[in-house]
């Protein structure tokens, strides 16, 4: 009876296996059509590994459910760290950001972009170099809506919503598909006669994000392909910009743009006031990024330019997505998660100088939060306008009213290397003023570009400090003479480029390179000849009090493994001692004892005498 409970056990076990890789097989297939929501319910449910984490993080990030996104990446990093792919430590970065969670996310976000990120130190930057302050309110009271992607439709309003309850659910998120919907706005900034557009123009498919010509004669809006057309690997359906005609109170002639495919998507037009371009986003072959800022040209005949893509200043290997472009064309507003910003989706303006868009900057705190921000559009004359954002968990209409920060002196300017010209970003930059108080510290992104508010007639001085650099220091005054802009390059040297005895090793180790230090036979104190040698390590630490260095003390092979450990260590100790008492910070020093574990000639028991005595050696690594 044993045998045949053992056997019955058994055959449980391989069937309670054989279902878990069914429902795992049935949930990748559901995450491979992007049915988001029933792919989640399953991965819960099975047993975890990589892939199950990966797929099961993107099912929440992919719908801004950032604290569940958080608690499945955490697994996934704990388990798997060093097999996770990069682009993960993006995604796990935004959903702690999208969580306020900035010492982790900036942890996260610096181990991905390979230099320091500090959101708090960017956020408060910003506070006083933002050109607008606003005041935002809810335009609905229902926020299960999903109202988004604002629109001027002359004397009324016009936004994509989910408010089409007998609508199929759309499988990634489970919600019915988006329609195009007009409203009045009332003085409370409410949305009132909410009415759906016609049939002509909502489909079974989604349509969003809509743009008019002056006369509202011609409308441009995004449509979904309701087919799936197979692009790599998977199959996708594509979003077009369609374009309508207004004859006879009747919206006819829908036909999509030619420069659209069904092989990448083209979303999010806005027209010009003169109507002669067409601003969009795309993931269109030659795009940096998984959505680029694109424009054509609309020429009077009806028929359109080739698309041109607004370059790196605007586009990241990111999303930027919903562009609005000002009355005069010079002023770009768009939304964007490559850019440094505050969490998922921020909004960002870019000014136009001789037809170029220059670097964008993130409008600051008060309209952007750390989740998704997007689809701007504002009345200039009136400064008041709407976005959309999933602070509160879906999608979600705002109205907003801005304010000009009053008028500012700005300091302003990049940090290089000084003999290579190359950016440096990671670098933190700090303005103080004449009393040497604090006044602003940021650390600089990928443009390596920093930007400070001040004050007139004042004295100032700005510090640029980056590890294995010579921290640098620059100081002016601001006057009343009109000039409301200082632009300061700051210009750092690389330790190995400033010292003949410090060189970069093929390692990638920053070392200081002296004589070398000899110790009598079992013995750690420091000799005359070392002194002197350690007195030219002292003498450059007092140069450069910012350095911090490693003082490594190796043995040769000729005694026990302990005992080269032991003894490398109080040799290395005994280093740290005689530089401290000579007037170097404790903190500063670092002393580590390698015995012989780290030789430089790998010759194991058939050394050489020569080669014993290149291998007991003192190393001095430079830190930061």
């Amino acid at each position: 009876m044993k045998k045949y409970g053992y056997i019955f056990l058994l055959l449980c076990f391989h069937l309670s296996l054989f279902a878990q890789k069914a429902s795992e097989k049935k949930a990748n297939a559901l995450f491979e059509k992007k049915s988001y929501v029933k792919a989640a319910e399953i991965y819960e449910q099975v047993p975890e590994n990589q892939k199950v984490l990966q797929n099961l993080g993107d099912c929440y990030y992919n719908n801004s459910q950032m604290k569940e996104a958080v608690r499945v990446y955490g697994k996934l990093f704990l388990t798997y760290k060093d097999s996770v792919k990069t682009a993960y430590y993006f995604k796990y970065a935004h959903s702690l950001l999208g969580i306020a969670d900035y010492p982790k996310a900036d942890a996260i976000m610096s181990e991905y972009l390979k230099y320091n990120s500090s959101t708090p130190k960017f956020i408060n930057n910003l506070r006083t170099n933002v050109p607008f302050n606003y005041v935002i309110q809810p335009m609905a009271k229902n926020t299960s809506n999903g109202d988004f992607g604002m629109s001027f439709y002359g004397d009324k309003v016009l936004f994509a919503s989910l408010r089409n309850a007998d609508s199929k659910a759309f499988g990634w998120n489970e919600k019915p598909y988006l329609d195009l919907f007009s409203a009045d706005v009332n003085a409370k900034g409410l949305l009132t006669n909410i009415e759906p557009f016609p049939k002509e123009i909502n489909t079974k498919t989604h349509e969003s994000s809509a743009t008019f010509t002056q006369d509202g004669h011609v409308m441009y809006f995004n449509r979904t392909n309701s087919k799936k057309v197979k692009v790599g690997t998977e199959k996708v359906a594509n979003i077009k910009i369609f374009k309508a005609e207004f004859k006879d109170n009747k919206w006819i002639n829908i036909k999509p743009l030619p420069f659209c495919s069904d092989f990448y998507s083209t979303e999010h037009p806005v027209l010009t006031k003169d109507g002669k371009k067409l601003y969009f986003s795309s993931d269109m072959p030659g795009s940096i990024g998984s959505f680029d800022i694109y424009y054509v040209d609309v020429h009077d005949d009806g028929t359109f330019g080739e698309p041109v893509n607004l370059g790196k200043a605007i586009n990241t290997i990111h999303r930027e997505q919903f562009p609005e472009i000002s009355n005069d064309g010079t002023l770009l507003y768009f939304a964007s998660d490559g850019h440094q910003g505050m969490g998922g989706l921020d909004i960002f303006m870019s000014k136009s100088y001789d037809g170029v868009f220059a670097k964008p900057l993130n409008l600051g705190e008060t309209i952007n939060s750390n989740m998704d921000d997007f689809a701007y559009v504002v009345d200039e004359k009136k400064n008041k306008g709407y976005l959309s954002s999933n602070r509160k968990g879906g999608d979600n209409l705002y109205s907003f009213t801005r304010t000009e920060n009053e008028e500012r002196f700005l300091v302003e300017g990049e940090v290089k290397d000084k003999n290579t010209q190359n950016l440096l970003p990671g670098t933190l930059v700090s303005l103080y003023d004449e009393n040497n108080i604090l006044i602003g510290q940021m650390v600089v992104g990928a443009d390596a570009d920093y930007v400070f508010s001040t004050e007139p007639n004042k004295k100032y001085r700005i510090e640029a400090m980056k590890d294995f650099y010579i921290p640098h220091t620059e100081e002016f005054t601001t006057n009343e003479d009109g000039k409301l802009r200082y632009t300061i390059e700051l210009f750092m040297e690389c330790y190995d480029d400033a010292e003949e005895i410090i060189t970069k090793r093929q390692d990638g180790r920053v070392e200081i390179v002296l004589e070398n230090i000899y110790f009598d036979l079992n013995k750690w104190d420091i000799k005359p000849d070392a002194a002197r040698i350690l007195n030219v390590l002292g003498d450059l630490l007092k140069k450069y009090p910012e350095m911090e260095i490693e003082l490594g003390a190796h043995t040769d092979s000729r005694a026990s493994d302990m005992y080269n450990i032991l003894l490398s260590n109080k040799r290395a100790a005994s280093t740290l001692e005689y530089l401290v008492s000579n007037g170097i910070k404790r903190k500063r020093l670092r002393s580590r004892g390698y015995g012989e574990r780290v030789p430089l000639v790998k010759c194991g028991s058939s050394c050489t005498e020569q080669e014993h005595s290149i291998n007991r050696r003192c190393e001095f690594i430079i830190l930061k």
